[in-house]
């Protein structure tokens, strides 16, 4: 009786042949080799068959399904930001008129600058509460940057001022103006005063 060589030391198929095999050892053998180790044993021997001409049938793969997080329906102040998948849509919406007793209710610019960033960082830490208490100023979370909204207005009232026609490049007068009204301790607005104030400046 010949003793069965190890399968790593079988040169082909033919020789693989001659030995018996259980098909828990043929099931490892395929697992070993990176190779389709379900089925029967017909099929597995067809599976080590291919492999020793040069195919490799490789096992198939799974579908991985991904399994749908359960939408919170119940909002609480208790409430995960990120959990319940907050929006600026009517739901939640709808969620601060009752919290704060204000049927005319619009989240501000600093609830939108704090809902991106609470998402962005991943804080899941972050509750609904806390985003009342950011539309209250109780804390501060991120603020949004009101500075663009300010510059906007200030052109659009430097170019509403006929006083400023005079001006040929009347954006790069207005920003002139701007920079000496933002590193100042001045309102972020625009006057006519402050243009007589300092016309030199922006003539210059």
């Amino acid at each position: 009786m010949n003793t069965r060589p190890d399968f790593d030391s079988i040169k082909d198929f033919e020789e693989f042949s001659k030995y018996y095999w259980y098909r828990e050892e043929l099931i490892k053998i395929c697992k070993d080799h990176g190779l389709k180790s379900d089925g029967s044993k017909i099929e597995l021997n067809k599976v080590i068959e291919s492999y020793f001409s040069g195919e490799k049938i490789l096992p198939e793969k799974k579908p991985v399904i991904k399994r749908k997080k359960a939408i919170v329906t119940d909002l609480t102040p208790d409430t995960g930001l990120i959990e319940c998948g907050f929006t600026f849509d009517p739901r939640f919406r709808e969620f601060f008129i009752k919290q704060t007793g204000e049927t005319s209710f619009k989240f501000n610019v600093d609830m939108v600058a704090t809902a991106k960033a609470v998402k962005e960082s991943g804080d899941e830490s972050f509750k609904l509460g806390d985003l009342l208490d950011i539309y209250y100023g109780k804390k501060t979370y991120a603020t949004y940057d009101k500075s663009a909204l300010q510059w906007n207005k200030f052109v659009h009232d430097f170019c509403e001022d006929d006083a400023t026609k005079v001006f040929p490049e009347r954006l790069k007068a207005a920003a002139v103006l701007w920079k000496i009204v933002r590193e100042s301790d001045r309102e972020k607005k625009y006057s006519h005063e402050l243009l007589e104030e300092f016309r030199e400046e922006i003539e210059k």
